[in-house]
């Protein structure tokens, strides 16, 4: 999401009990965020955002559905605690 750093989304989402990640899966553990998504045409501040959640042998429907849910509810938190760009350009 626009304005939003994928650091805090994955932070907020761990506290829900969710395991998220930023970036491409080929970069884990490196600070690049995704340069896919910039050769993609994705404007630098909104690949910076990206989240990556992945699905494995263990997880449920009921997994889905409960991150389905929880990952809006978090995401609409954070947009409305960000400093809107008059409140940054006014500082």
């Amino acid at each position: 999401a626009r304005g939003i750093d994928g650091g805090s989304v994955t932070l907020a989402l761990d506290l829900e009990g969710i395991a998220a990640s930023t970036g491409s899966a080929c970069s884990s553990g490196s600070a690049e965020f995704g340069s896919f998504l910039t050769a993609m045409g994705y404007p630098v501040e909104e690949a910076r955002g990206a989240l990556r959640l992945s699905l494995g042998r263990t997880t449920t429907v009921g997994d889905v559905d409960e991150a389905a849910r929880i990952v809006p509810e978090v995401l609409r938190r954070l947009i409305g605690a960000a400093p809107h760009p008059s409140e940054v350009d006014a500082g």
